[in-house]
């Protein structure tokens, strides 16, 4: 996201048949906003953030809850620091696509699309 700050994402509820689609450009929140919001998170899931090392291989499950269990014992009911890496993006959207589905497969697309400070609207084929 540093190096290309535009993303998608897609909220799906499949139960209903309703889909939205956001575009947009993506900006990392001040330090003092993750701050804000790694203080509201459960004390487990603090701790939990500082000992993930995300998306990289640990030996076993062991080794997880060994290093949990350790943070957990020196933190005691203390805050936990926000580990550096941990913070949020943003996505502020310049294209929202709402898809209804039907059974009969003629379903409902509506694009909004950020121009010239408000937002036009299209309809698509399905």
């Amino acid at each position: 996201l540093e190096a290309n700050p535009h993303a998608a994402a897609t909220i799906l509820w499949l139960a209903q048949h309703r889909q939205v689609r956001i575009e947009g450009r993506v900006d990392r929140l001040a330090a003092d906003v993750s701050d804000a919001y790694f203080a509201s998170r459960p004390h487990g899931a603090q701790i939990a953030a500082a000992v993930s090392r995300q998306s990289r291989v640990v030996a076993d499950r062991a080794a997880l809850e060994e290093a949990f269990a350790s943070t957990e014992a020196s933190a005691g009911d203390r805050p936990v620091p926000r580990p550096p890496e941990w913070g949020g993006y943003r996505l502020a959207p310049d294209l929202l696509e709402f898809w209804q589905g039907r059974p009969n497969r003629l379903h409902d697309r509506l694009v909004y699309r950020r121009e010239d400070g408000g937002w036009a609207v299209e309809r698509l084929y399905p």
